[in-house]
């Protein structure tokens, strides 16, 4: 199982002033659920991702780490 970072929503909660089991209430999910994402041992699904976008009026990109490097041209 790879450690790669895939999502943020650990550092959204902490900006959103939120705990993992809010979020958990939220989505009618365990707590341990939520606690694995924050990790990143395992990962929500696309529609868990859009469900808490939504419920934070986020752009789904911004809970998710980009797999691409950015070029910046001069």
């Amino acid at each position: 199982m790879s450690t790669t970072n895939l999502n943020r929503l650990k550092v959204v909660l902490v900006e959103q002033n939120k705990t993992g089991k809010w979020l958990a209430e939220q989505l009618g999910m365990s707590t341990c659920s939520v606690s694995k994402w924050c990790q990143n041992t395992v990962q929500p699904d696309l529609q868990t991702h859009d469900k808490i976008s939504r419920l934070w009026d986020l752009d789904i990109k911004y809970l998710l780490v980009s797999n691409k490097k950015l070029i910046y041209e001069y």
